[in-house]
């Protein structure tokens, strides 16, 4: 069993766990988001006291907070125990596009020259993930979700905004990774 669990499963598997996962949400009257979660613990940490924003009843979300850590620990068990020690298998082709911008094949999960240590602290480094995580905050919140909650729960509601978001997502994806990627590296 722990071997099954070790070794790469095909793509379509994740797209099967996520559509039973959307199917339990929806029956339970819940949608799927984790952008949510930061608000949710701003909440219980006392900042509805001082902004509106944060002032609900952060006890209704307590099951968005639990699959939170679901996925934190899930992951963590996944890298410290199920893993199989190789690198990610991506295509030739991106590994040539990654050399054409100064980034090496990735000898784990992702390419040392953007998420390590030694990258965090250099000034581009730390710049592309300071800012990098601003646009991502700032960007779930104006957006009114993260790409998974939009793409996934509000596309499996049919709401019109989540349409609007992800096509939005993809032409950001789109315009980042043809044009500033390359102005970047």
């Amino acid at each position: 069993m722990l071997e099954l669990l070790r070794q790469p499963w095909p793509w379509y598997t994740s797209g099967a766990v996520i559509a039973f996962v959307m199917v339990v949400l929806l029956f339970f009257g819940k949608s799927f988001g984790f952008s949510s979660n930061l608000r949710t613990i701003c909440s219980a940490c006392g900042a509805g006291k001082h902004v509106k924003f944060f002032d609900f009843n952060w006890r209704a979300q307590t099951w968005n907070l639990l699959f939170l850590v679901g996925a934190i620990l899930g992951g963590f068990i996944s890298a410290e125990f199920l893993s199989n020690g190789e690198a990610v298998q991506i295509s030739q082709a991106t590994i040539q596009d990654l050399s054409e911008l100064g980034i090496s094949a990735p000898n784990g999960i992702q390419p040392e020259e953007i998420f390590s240590l030694e990258a965090l602290f250099t000034v581009k480094g730390f710049l592309i993930l300071l800012l990098g995580g601003f646009a991502i905050g700032f960007g779930a919140r104006y957006a009114g979700g993260c790409t998974s909650g939009h793409a996934i729960s509000g596309l499996s509601n049919l709401q019109l905004p989540s349409m609007i978001a992800v096509i939005g997502f993809f032409i950001g994806g789109l315009f980042t990774t043809f044009v500033l990627l390359p102005l970047i590296f």
